[in-house]
């Protein structure tokens, strides 16, 4: 079995009725940070987490991505 990583899910509804992005005015850097990322090849660093069974669920690598740019 493969590791597999904790739920990342950016458009998820939280108990509040608003979205995570209906708290960020249009034209925000992290759409155009988010946008970038998401077109990124990062099946290197997939490959890393293929058949390792060890330790917790690991972050999804596209969110730390996110976070390294907005960093």
């Amino acid at each position: 079995m493969s590791k597999t990583f904790r739920p990342y899910e950016p458009g998820q509804i939280f108990l509040m009725p608003a979205l995570m992005w209906e708290w960020l005015p249009s034209g925000h850097l992290a759409y155009f940070i988010s946008d970038v990322a998401v077109q990124l090849d990062l099946s290197a660093i997939m490959e890393r987490y293929t058949g390792e069974e060890r330790g917790y669920l690991p972050y999804h690598p596209v969110m730390m991505v996110k976070v390294l740019f907005c960093a």
